[in-house]
């Protein structure tokens, strides 16, 4: 980001933290922007006035400025301009693909898009591919008689996507390490930049790859040319398949990256016990104390649910903590002040 914003050392820092979150939060969301700004006002009431509130709404506020000039024309918004791949007069489902235009998203952190994309996924006619197609058919089916009522529940639980699987574990997590206002808004931060442009990288690679989806694979198992894969005509998966394609695995990404920057900002992977609620699991908590337990659970329920083979989860949830990693050695870094 060009430029730089100074701050004299009694200047409020919930203050500018408050108001850089609300002047972003307002400027993206029109829905919410007077929701965020009535939010804002009530918490920057209890800030005794002066001039270190008043400096640090200012400094919020022109950061939040600088955050939204760099960020503007990023791509974000693009049209989706996916093609589907048909021969002249053939059918082919017609639903509007996600996110095809993310692969061209402006990153926050890493240098390009492709620069984790992973090797392709395995060969067709592999003994993997048979193991990890079998494996799915056989445990992410709708009607799975092997599937435990457990492994189900995780299925679903995981089925919720966008902000609301991953922040929410992120800010419990600073309020139970008991994080400063700094410490908090820097690992928060991380956290965001991170599952932004894990978002990109995998999106990417699935666009790059175009690799097919289980409903397809297994609907169509009698063309990919291995003998250990049987086709199974009515086989669906748990829930709607996610519309974009399906290596690598995106939720194992995310999740890996969280894994990522944990580990490498603060040092380990075991936390405190951290309890999630899901949006598409009514009434079910999920509790963790190590974050590699937590991108283990996404990988198993997304092949339980039906939508990624196994080896996907695998590549998914490496090149997630590759890209966590990255983004905490690259970024942002502490300053050591003498």
């Amino acid at each position: 980001m060009p430029g730089a914003v100074g701050s004299g050392p009694d200047t409020s820092k919930e203050a500018a933290a408050a108001a850089a979150a609300a002047t972003v939060l307002a400027a993206i969301d029109s829905k919410t922007a007077d929701k965020v700004k009535a939010l804002v006002a009530r918490y920057l009431a209890s800030i005794p006035d002066g001039a270190a509130k008043s400096d640090g709404i200012r400094l919020g506020e022109a950061v939040a400025a600088r955050v939204l000039e760099a960020r503007a024309n990023d791509g974000a918004d693009a049209p989706d301009a996916y093609r589907p791949r048909t021969t002249p007069g053939v059918y082919v489902p017609t639903p509007i693909t996600v996110g095809s235009m993310w692969p061209d998203v402006k990153p926050f952190a890493i240098a390009k898009a492709s620069q984790f994309r992973p090797q392709p996924p395995v060969s067709l006619n592999s003994a993997e591919w048979a193991a990890d197609y079998n494996e799915l058919r056989d445990y992410g089916g709708k009607a799975s008689s092997k599937r435990s009522a457990q492994q189900t529940e995780t299925a679903r639980f995981w089925l919720m996507v966008g902000p609301s699987a991953y922040h929410p574990f992120a800010r419990q997590l600073v309020t139970a390490k008991q994080m400063s206002v700094a410490d908090s808004a820097r690992f928060m931060a991380l956290v965001a930049v991170g599952l932004n442009d894990a978002l990109i990288a995998v999106l990417d690679a699935k666009y790059h790859y175009n690799f097919w989806r289980p409903i397809t694979a297994i609907r169509n198992a009698d063309i990919d040319g291995n003998p250990a894969t049987e086709r199974e005509a009515t086989w669906q998966p748990i829930d709607n398949t996610p519309m974009h394609p399906e290596y690598p695995c995106a939720h194992c990404t995310l999740s890996g990256t969280v894994a990522g920057i944990v580990g490498a900002a603060l040092g380990s992977a075991d936390i405190p016990e951290i309890a999630i609620s899901s949006t598409s699991a009514p009434g079910v908590i999920h509790r963790w104390t190590n974050t590699k337990a937590l991108a283990e659970e996404v990988a198993n329920a997304r092949v339980w649910a039906g939508f990624h083979y196994r080896f996907s989860t695998r590549v998914g949830s490496e090149m997630g903590r590759q890209i966590g990693e990255y983004v905490v050695k690259s970024v942002m870094q502490p300053a050591h002040l003498n």
